[in-house]
């Protein structure tokens, strides 16, 4: 089949982007909408699903109108965790949409707490309401009996071609599929008491879901993939080893293990990059939540005017000051959405400067002890880190993850990593007899960070920052 355009849409936690696509002229159109979350009392994160699928249509049209030209498949990417009830009838929402944020399933995953090792055993994630399946039992105490309960993608996929359907990928994040497998586990849907509730069929990454009219003429649906997991393979991260971190709402480290299913023992999770050529491929991950979250919280509080203010406003030294920004708990490796930010070592002599060069030295800190686990996981020490995302801007941020990881870092040259990904996967399903790696466009970074800090730096910096996680975590830091 003769190369052509692709419709590339990824639907995120604080708006929906379509791209086109084109293998010779590279993106010839972009369209964005806003989606407004809505923080609740109590750890609730929700989403009004008419939105999001509004902000779909509305953002794929507008880019297809923009290209110009024909596209030959529509591809999506999805936020992974995020999850509500619908009637299959009709498509209408019977729930708001749960956001991956969302926190309020803490105490169904207590009640759970006794079966967290063999979970983690058969999924390759913790018990943690960060994961589907304790936010679809949530619903299902909490909100609605009727319908079906999925994650966001098979609701908008049902919208775009009447198909019932997730992708491997995104089952993989759910705690109901094995890591092995890939497929529905029966005594995983059974402790979450989904025994008896229709699930979509997992279908390949790189696979024909089927046609939609949505964005004009009938079109292939093809290339559902996690955000994440597509911004992997867009950054070319599809050898063993190879690992990217994309600087977002929050920032998320990924590692490339190949066919190898890790069980991490330290707090990280693993879960199905793609499954694509017939082939499961693997990665490790860890997450942190507050990230872009953490430099609109420096905004809120007047130091900054916004993200552009950063490298201008940051002190070249923190003067001391050390920041733990766990303004939304900790992730990996800590798991502890009761641990709270922390700020030491000011003094009368401490200024806004050094508080935000702090705060962004918190942020490459946890990032650091994501990829020293990966180090200790995988055996074979990363070597470089490509790096993706809007704070990929900020100079200052870049920097210090150099200096703290001792890694040098590559700045992908494009913002729209994750729809690149997934414009991948729709290409290898219109091409059967492409490659892999030959579908992903060649890139060379903007820039490249090389560490300025010796190892002794860094290595003190991590020490005394550790030190403040235990007081984040109000007792000693659990591994």
């Amino acid at each position: 089949m003769t190369a052509q355009a692709i419709l590339a849409i990824d639907q995120g936690t604080s708006g929906t982007k379509a791209i086109v696509v084109d293998p010779d002229d590279g993106v010839v159109a972009v369209a964005e909408e806003p989606v407004q979350p809505v923080y609740l009392p109590g750890g609730g994160v929700e989403q009004d699903p008419d939105e999001l699928l509004s902000s779909v249509l509305a953002a794929g049209r507008r880019a297809v109108a923009a290209a110009g030209r024909p596209v030959a498949a529509v591809s999506l990417a999805n936020q992974g965790e995020t999850v509500l009830a619908w009637d299959r009838r009709n498509g209408r929402p019977l729930s708001r949409a749960i956001v991956w944020q969302d926190r309020r399933a803490e105490g169904l995953v207590a009640e759970l707490a006794s079966s967290g090792g063999w979970v983690t055993e058969r999924t390759g994630l913790v018990l943690d309401p960060y994961f589907s399946a304790p936010k679809m039992a949530w619903l299902r105490r909490n909100v609605t009996t009727e319908g079906v309960v999925t994650t966001t993608d098979s609701w908008l996929v049902h919208h775009l071609c009447g198909e019932f359907v997730t992708d491997v990928s995104t089952a993989s994040r759910s705690l109901l599929a094995g890591l092995d497998s890939g497929a529905w586990d029966p005594e995983l849907c059974a402790l979450f008491g989904w025994q008896h509730e229709p699930l979509p069929r997992i279908v390949a990454c790189d696979e024909v879901v089927g046609s939609t009219t949505a964005f004009g003429t009938e079109v292939p649906v093809a290339g559902l993939v996690v955000d994440q997991q597509a911004a992997l393979l867009a950054e070319g991260c599809v050898e063993p080893g190879a690992a990217k971190c994309t600087f977002g709402t929050g920032a998320f480290l990924l590692a490339n293990t190949g066919t190898t299913a890790v069980r991490s023992g330290s707090g990280l999770t693993s879960s199905v990059a793609w499954r694509a050529r017939g082939q499961l491929t693997y990665c490790l991950d860890g997450q942190v939540y507050t990230a872009a979250s953490a430099v609109r919280w420096l905004q809120d509080l007047g130091l900054i005017g916004g993200p552009e203010d950063l490298d201008r406003l940051a002190a070249d030294d923190a003067g001391g000051v050390l920041c733990v920004p766990a303004l939304a708990g900790l992730a990996a490796p800590w798991w502890r959405s009761d641990a709270t930010a922390v700020l030491s070592g000011m003094t009368l002599a401490t200024r806004p400067g050094h508080l935000i060069l702090a705060v962004l030295q918190g942020i490459a800190a946890q990032v650091a002890e994501l990829a020293a686990l990966v180090d200790d996981e995988t055996g074979e020490p990363l070597s470089r880190l490509r790096v993706d995302g809007g704070l990929t801007r900020c100079r200052t941020l870049m920097q210090s993850v150099a200096d703290v990881l001792q890694l040098p870092l590559d700045v992908y040259p494009s913002p729209h990593a994750t729809a690149l990904g997934a414009a991948t996967l729709a290409r290898l399903a219109l091409t059967p007899r492409l490659g892999v790696a030959d579908a992903i466009t060649a890139w060379e970074p903007t820039h490249s960070f090389e560490p300025r800090w010796s190892a002794d730096q860094a290595w003190d910096f991590r020490g005394r920052w550790r030190s403040a996680v235990t007081i984040a975590l109000g007792s000693e830091t659990r591994r």
